[in-house]
């Protein structure tokens, strides 16, 4: 399981001081900048690198960092380009970093930054840009990603989080802080501003409220991630946001050029489900080891899994509200998300979201007759259809079994 933050090269954390973070949301775009403080305590240097996470939706357009002294920046380049020059200033003798995206999952980045004196302290500047989709119920969901929040996890309860790794503390006696802060601007109109963690009441800066701001509450306790939801009084109206470019990036280049984001999202008309049209539907993933090779020939194409994660994820985000839903792996075993089908929510659809980002094909063989007779064994929602999709490569050895057992189930299930 992948640690985030700043790591030492035995995969060992840094200790973390303060989190700041500032975030405007600009209709369906958040731009996130964070600042991370780190110190190290050891009497020793320690060569560390920066690994964090990041939503599929968001892009880093911005590193920069001040590691015991040395000042260190990024540049967006071309991968081979950025390649190339790497070696080259290594090859000079000249200190350089390489900020890339790991190549097994697409949503994790590292940056190996050198070493970090004994008592010496790390700010680490990160900046980029993420788009919101509607949540089911209409709100734009942004979420701080795991590793700008280290979580605060109970003594003696089980962490399955990215960071389970960092030492555990009595709750309120955290060695880090965080402070968080969001300007909203859109021209629909902000209606309101929700979150579980506890919030400063919202803040209108224009009397036409299509501008607000909104703040962690002081004591936060670092016991669930931080999320905010917006509610847009007019969302379906569409809007165009024109960004010039960055003063004194090279004309034509990526951050050089304008960018302009027109925004459609029309309301269309939802005709009322039958009382027994809603349906249940179960995804069965393919885990087994074959999933691990890329989709095409090229190094650079994402592998099958990746891309098998990317279209249950498009699936799940555009399931009916009130509908049922399961998730299965197989490979040389299976498993499954819940025990039976879950209702649809906006709960059980973050928390499996969630959940698929940490698929690996990780579960040996291609046994893909097992998880089908254990579905099968379920019994049916009343007045929900069953569908059953299948994610897999192909590579089944049992072929016949597997057509019986789906033929002889074909009256229930599709």
């Amino acid at each position: 399981m992948t640690v985030g933050g700043l790591l030492t090269s035995t995969q060992a954390p840094v200790p973390l001081r303060s989190i700041s973070v500032d975030v405007v949301i600009q209709g369906f775009v958040a731009d996130v900048v964070s600042v991370l403080q780190y110190h190290n305590g050891e009497t020793n240097p320690v060569e560390v690198s920066f690994v964090f996470p990041l939503d599929a939706e968001a892009s880093v357009y911005a590193f920069e960092g001040l590691i015991g002294g040395t000042q260190i920046e990024a540049q967006i380049q071309e991968k081979k380009q950025a390649e190339q020059e790497y070696e080259n200033a290594l090859s000079e003798g000249r200190e350089a970093f390489l900020l890339e995206r790991d190549e097994k999952t697409s949503d994790i980045f590292t940056c190996v930054l050198g070493n970090l004196p004994p008592d010496g302290e790390a700010t680490l500047k990160l900046r980029y840009v993420q788009s919101l989709a509607p949540e089911p119920d209409g709100a734009l969901c942004f979420v701080l990603p795991a590793v700008l929040n280290p979580r605060y996890v109970p003594q003696g309860s089980e962490g399955d989080t990215v960071l389970e790794s960092i030492p555990r503390v009595p709750k309120g006696q955290l060695p880090y802080t965080l402070s968080l802060s969001a300007t909203v601007e859109s021209p629909y109109g902000i209606n309101r501003v929700e979150s579980k963690c506890t919030l400063k009441p919202l803040r209108y800066t224009t009397e036409t409220h299509t501008a607000a701001q909104i703040a962690l509450a002081d004591g936060h306790q670092f016991d669930r991630d931080v999320e905010l939801l917006i509610y847009y009084n007019d969302i379906h109206k569409p809007s165009v946001i024109l960004e010039a470019g960055k003063s004194g990036a090279p004309p034509g280049s990526l951050m050089g050029n304008p960018a302009l984001l027109l925004t459609l999202y029309p309301e269309l008309p939802t005709p009322k489900p039958a009382p027994n049209a809603t349906g249940e539907f179960i995804f069965l993933l393919d885990r087994s080891g074959s999933m691990d090779f890329n989709t095409g020939s090229s190094s650079d194409s994402p592998s099958r899994i990746q891309s098998a994660k990317e279209t249950l994820v498009f699936l799940l985000k555009s399931l009916p509200l009130g509908c049922y839903f399961n998730i299965y792996g197989f490979g040389s075993n299976y498993d499954s998300f819940y025990p039976q089908s879950v209702e649809y929510t906006q709960q059980t659809m973050s928390e499996s979201l969630e959940r698929i980002k940490n698929l690996m094909a990780d579960l040996g063989g291609t046994e893909i007759l097992w998880p089908l007779k254990a579905i099968y064994s379920q019994p049916c929602q009343e007045r929900h259809p069953r569908q059953l999709f299948v994610f897999t490569d192909g590579e089944v050895d049992n072929t016949d079994e597997v057509i019986f057992e789906v033929r002889r189930h074909s009256s229930s299930h599709r």
